[in-house]
Formats: C-alpha cells, sequence, structure tokens
C-alpha cells in the first residue's frame, strides 16, 4: 500500500476531493438502494453497496493507470479511439436493447461480465481530447472553416448523431462543451456561430423526420424528450411525480437534515439512487450536507482550472479544461433537475451516483487531469536537480 501511495503523483488536492467524493457517496448509495430491494424487489442494499465499491475501486485502478500515461499520447489516441467510438455507438444504438419493456438502446452489455456499457460515455472524453488535439495543432494557423469541417466537425458530427437518437441530454452536452472548448482555443467566433445554427437546424430536422417517420426511428426517445419538457412547464403533480418527490425530499430535509438512512422519498423516487440521489442527500444531509457537496465540486473545478493555467503546452491546458469542466458542469446539471431548475435528464451526479460507466469514464477524466499536472511536477523536480547539480546555474539566473 506504501509502495502505491508513493507512486500517487499529480495535484493531491484533485485525489484528496475525488477521495472524499466516493467515500462519502458510500452513505446516499446505501440509502437509496433500499429503494431497489424494497419496491423492486431485486437484491439486497449489501450487495448494492458491495457492488458500488467495487466500481469505485475499479475507478481509483483507471484513475491511478491513466494518471501514469504521459498526456502527450491522448493527442494520437484520440484519432485511434473515433473509429473505435462510432463503432460502438452504432452498434449501440440499432441492437435495440430493452429493460423491462422499455427502450434502453444507450446501453451494451460486456461479454462474459454481465455488466452494462453505456457508449456515449466513452464518447464524450473521446470527443474532447479530439477536440483539445485540433485546436491546439491549429492555435497559430489560420483556421479556414472548410478545413475544419472535415477535420474536427465531421467526426464530431457523427459522434453526436448516433447519440442523439437515445440520448439527448448527453449530446447537448457534450455539443456546448465541444462550442465552449472552441471558444477557449481561439477557433472563430463566426465559425462557432455557424455550426450552433447547423446544430439547431439538424436537430429541427431530425425532430421533424422522427414525427413524420417514427417506423423509421424507432430507437429514438422523442416521446420521452417531449413529455419531460411538457410535464417540466406543467403544474400538475402527477405528471411531474419524480420532480415533486425531489423537491419535497428537499425540503423535508431543511437545515441539518434527517440524518442517514433516514430518507422517506427514497421509497417512493424511482431514481433515487441515480438520477435523484441529491434529493436524497440534501433531505439526509440537509442544506448543509447539500453546499457542502457542492462545494466540493467546485473545488474540483478550481483545481482543474488552476492545472490548466499552469500547463505549458495548448494541448494540454485544453486537454484539461475539455474533459475536466463537462464533469462539473453534469453535476450541476443533476443539482439543478433535483431542485427544479431542468427537466429530467437522466444525468447522473459524477461519483455519486449507482453506475459503473459514468463512474468509469469520470474517473478516466480525472486520471488524464492528473497526467497532465504530472508533466508540470517532473519537470519542476527535473529544473530543480539541474540547480541542484549545478550551483552555479542559479547565479547566472539571478546575474541574467
Amino acid at each position: 500500500m506504501r509502495r502505491v501511495l508513493k507512486n500517487i503523483n499529480g495535484d493531491r488536492t484533485i485525489w484528496a476531493i475525488i477521495a472524499l467524493l466516493a467515500i462519502f457517496s458510500f452513505l446516499p448509495v446505501y440509502s437509496a438502494s433500499t429503494n431497489l430491494v424494497g419496491v423492486v424487489g431485486k437484491g439486497t442494499t449489501l450487495g448494492y453497496l458491495l457492488k458500488h465499491a467495487m466500481l469505485l475501486i475499479l475507478g481509483f485502478v483507471i484513475i491511478y493507470a491513466t494518471h501514469k500515461i504521459p498526456y502527450r499520447y491522448f493527442s494520437g489516441l484520440s484519432v485511434l479511439l473515433v473509429p473505435l467510438v462510432l463503432v460502438l455507438l452504432a452498434y449501440t444504438l440499432f441492437q435495440g436493447k430493452t429493460i423491462s419493456g422499455v427502450n434502453a438502446s444507450r446501453w451494451i452489455n460486456i461479454p462474459f461480465v454481465g455488466i452494462g456499457f453505456q457508449t456515449s460515455t466513452l464518447a464524450s472524453v473521446v470527443v474532447m481530447m479530439y477536440t483539445a488535439r485540433y485546436l491546439a495543432r491549429n492555435r497559430k494557423n489560420k483556421i479556414r472553416f472548410k478545413d475544419s469541417i472535415l477535420q474536427l466537425w465531421i467526426p464530431v458530427g457523427l459522434v453526436l448523431a448516433l447519440i442523439l437518437p437515445a440520448n439527448f441530454s448527453t449530446t447537448a452536452i457534450i455539443f456546448v462543451m465541444v462550442l465552449f472548448l472552441a471558444f477557449l482555443g481561439g477557433y472563430p467566433l463566426k465559425f462557432i456561430g455557424t455550426i450552433l445554427g447547423i446544430g439547431v437546424l439538424v436537430f429541427a430536422i431530425f425532430i421533424l423526420s422522427a414525427k413524420a417517420f417514427p417506423d423509421t426511428f424507432k430507437n429514438s426517445r422523442i416521446n420521452t424528450w417531449a413529455s419531460r419538457v411538457e410535464n417540466f412547464s406543467n403544474a400538475d403533480e402527477d405528471a411531474n411525480y419524480q420532480a415533486e418527490k425531489a423537491k419535497l425530499a428537499i425540503a423535508t430535509g431543511e437545515i441539518q437534515g434527517k440524518g442517514p438512512g433516514k430518507s422517506v422519498q427514497k421509497n417512493f423516487l424511482p431514481q433515487s439512487s441515480s438520477d435523484f440521489i441529491y434529493a436524497i442527500i440534501v433531505e439526509e444531509f440537509g442544506l448543509i450536507g447539500g453546499f457542502s457537496l457542492m462545494i466540493l465540486y467546485l473545488g474540483l473545478l478550481f483545481r482543474i482550472v488552476i492545472v490548466a493555467t499552469k500547463t505549458e503546452t495548448i494541448f494540454g491546458m485544453l486537454l484539461v479544461l475539455g474533459v475536466g469542466i463537462p464533469i462539473i458542469f453534469q453535476a450541476l446539471i443533476n443539482m439543478a433537475v433535483a431542485v427544479g431548475l431542468f427537466p429530467v435528464t437522466g444525468q447522473p451526479l459524477p461519483l455519486i451516483s449507482t453506475g459503473g460507466t459514468s463512474i468509469w469514464m469520470t474517473c478516466l477524466a480525472i486520471g488524464i487531469v492528473l497526467s497532465v499536472s504530472v508533466a508540470r511536477e517532473e519537470k519542476i523536480k527535473a529544473q530543480k536537480k539541474k540547480n541542484d547539480d549545478n550551483p552555479l546555474s542559479i547565479l547566472h539566473e539571478t546575474i541574467g
């Protein structure tokens, strides 16, 4: 164990925040899993807790392994992974999987393991890596819109097109994050506006086509999206069952909360251990717990920005922001849904909600961020060693 800890490098504050989030997640997951046991009648609370523990352990293995990879390798790796992601997304979309009669074409099963894998979460990390690579390589060049369409937007557009029919919220998040990263990377603002317009137009055409030819888009979840938006603007409590129960959980939590495991609404919220786990957290730990959790995510955002600003390469900076900021963005969306600011999106709370794919891909992104911070640490150590070996260099630098 000491050997492992000795080999943990990178931003220690990020390691600490991730560890705190992971440790804290056991309490709400254990509490909310009683819904699955008592209402759905599947498994045991201890079984769900052990499964969550195993997913987190594997997640930290992913962080550890990823942060040991020099971040410059992620540039070429993104090019190799885009075709693989396209194949996985196409298979996921057209295999037409259902769970309990509900469309679940966002998932595939990992052979011989029996674990579901949501390919869109892998795609989101790969797309951000690929976008960072393109922007970094063209930072000093005059970007021509025609060239960027072929090199950047067609690969990104194909990925988004394969995710969209089954998962609009993830598609929207990736699209917004890619545009945001393009803005940070110096991509011309007028081109960003053009891409935004094209994206809105393509989405409108997709909606109209799916409505006109429903048999052609059997795996699309348009009716689900429409009902969520309609329910969000509907004052009828029956139409907003999940949202109302979430707000009730938050309201009854008050300042200090009811205490760990004492949530009442977990027995009524269908997604109490995933999409609406933040509501259960506030009910059991109060506004104090809810704000503390928010501060942890904002602290993670702060450290991600610090790592990005201290990185000496454009690719490193864009890579950190590209894979790191979506984690915070997703967390804020999950919280906003729980308090009734957004319609139901189905986005989990990173590192807190149950679900292996979300945990693993969040850990992959964190590992990439840490890989960039490791590179700076190694450069500082190398410079320090050089100065120690040659004391006169300090004098020369001072005189110079």
